[in-house]
This record gives C-alpha cells, structure tokens and sequence, in this order.
C-alpha cells in the first residue's frame, strides 16, 4: 500500500502538467527538495548535541547551525545526509574526540536547526564553504548527500584548507538521484524536462555534468571512501564510480552495514586515518 501514494502523487502531478505546467512543476520540486524529517527542537536536543558549544552563522537569510566539540587546534567538519542531522554523527564521535582534535559538525539546509524548507547539493555545498571559512578544518567527513557536498565544496574553492576527506555512503551522478526520483513518481516527460531546464537555469550546470567522478578526480586530497555492497539506498556501483577516479584515496568495501555505515571497526580505520596512522 504504501508503494501507491508515491504512483498518486506522480499520476497527480501528471495530469495537472497539462493545465497548469508551472505549478506541477513547483510541486514535483517541492516533493523532491524539502525534506520530511531530520529536524530538531532546540528545547530537547540528543544529548550528543548537548554536549556540544552550539554557534550559528547568519548568511542572508540563511541561519546554519553548527555544533563544537574543543580540542586542538586541528579541526575536523561533518556534514551529514538527506533527512538526518548533526546526531548521525553519535557512534562516530567517540572514536574522533579520541584524537584530540575540534570536531564541529554542521547541520545541512532545511535540517536540524538550520534554517530553511529547501535542501540541494549546490546550497549545502555553500553552507560547508562559510564554516570552512571561519574555522579553517583540514579534515572533513561526509555521509551520503553531505559526502556529495563535501565533493563539489573542493570542487568549486581549489585553495580550500582541507587535506583530507571521508565519504560515507556517498552518491556520485546527480542525474540517478533525480532518474530514481522521478521514476518513483513516475512522472511525465513534462515534468522531466522542466527539471532539466529549471537545474541548468538555476545552477548553470547540466545535469549529466553534475558528477562527483568528475569533480573529484583532479583532487590531491587523501580520502576514504568507504560503501556497503547492500546498501540500497546509494548503490555501491557510485563509490566504485568515485573511486576509479579518486588517486587518493583507499576503497574500503563493507557488507552488511547497510547505508548508515555505523561499525567499531570502519571507525576505528577513519580514527586513524585522520591522525596519520
């Protein structure tokens, strides 16, 4: 059953492509960009968070929330995924404060306690670009859509300060998220197009082009990529896509662990990555 509301909402948007193209569009967008979960109150937050210095930087009318955890003066950033937020980050982050670093963790557009009702690559990206800018990290581990951003973030400021990346479940070809989107819908040529039309317009980008392979693949950071084979929410064949293109970095291949990655071991290896062992 609930495989239909998915196809109703699709055979909707359809139809009223038809009439009323503009609106249709700005549904079938809004469905795909506003996360449904992954918010948190302020007022009870996971208590991982609440150990946490909390500092919020303002940019327009954008609000990012961040969370500090003080150590040295080595800084690492995390960025989590679609309809998560800055909790994701619980398991990992006992093996981090081990190192003695400052970790400061983000919450994306649209999450947590960042402000806003939409969610995509390029603004989560700009979002990673001003912590960057006021706290200087050279380590920075993304999960899933967050590993996508940290990707296209070094893509678009080479002089960045990092040195090196981790991604977790990390998607590559922007062009499957939408096909995957779309085809759960299953919308209408229209709608497809309108997509196409309204990414170039906006980001000056062709969707076919919006590629983590590519944008990774003149990086001389290190890296871990690290995807489990049953992952079925990011296919294990777009960390194989990052890795035949990433010199740096080291393939680490899981079973059973699915999309959340969350593992003793996997962590302990990122632990010690990030210290140089």
């Amino acid at each position: 059953m609930a495989s239909l509301l998915p196809k109703s909402i699709g055979f909707y948007i359809n139809v009223l492509s038809y009439v009323a193209p503009k609106k249709a569009f700005g549904l079938a967008y809004k469905f795909f960009s506003n996360p449904r979960i992954g918010r948190l109150n302020a007022e009870d937050l996971p208590q991982i968070l609440q150990k946490a210095q909390r500092e919020t930087i303002q940019e327009n009318e954008h609000s990012i929330q961040t969370y500090i955890w003080k150590g040295n003066d080595t800084i690492m950033l995390l960025a989590h995924g679609w309809e998560s937020n800055a909790s994701r980050w619980e398991k990992l982050l006992p093996h981090l404060l081990e190192t003695g670093n400052t970790i400061i963790a983000i919450d994306a557009p649209a999450h947590g306690l960042s402000s806003g009702n939409e969610f995509n690559v390029p603004l989560y990206a700009s979002h990673i670009h001003l912590v960057v800018k006021k706290h200087n990290p050279k380590y920075i581990i993304g999960h899933s859509m967050g590993g996508i951003a940290a990707v296209y973030y070094q893509y678009l400021h080479p002089n960045h300060p990092l040195e090196k990346m981790v991604l977790l479940g990390a998607p590559s070809d922007f062009s499957i998220i939408l096909d995957n989107y779309l085809n759960l819908l299953s919308l209408n040529n229209n709608i497809r197009n309108a997509f196409h039309d309204y990414i170039t317009d906006r980001f000056q980008i062709n969707i076919s082009e919006f590629s983590g392979q590519h944008f990774i693949q003149n990086t001389k950071l290190q890296g871990i990529i690290a995807h489990d084979k049953l992952d079925t929410i990011v296919l294990y064949s777009e960390a194989e896509k990052l890795a035949s293109k990433w010199k740096n970095a080291t393939f680490i291949s899981t079973t059973g662990l699915g999309h959340s990655l969350h593992d003793v071991e996997l962590n302990q290896k990122i632990s010690a990555f990030l210290l140089g062992a």
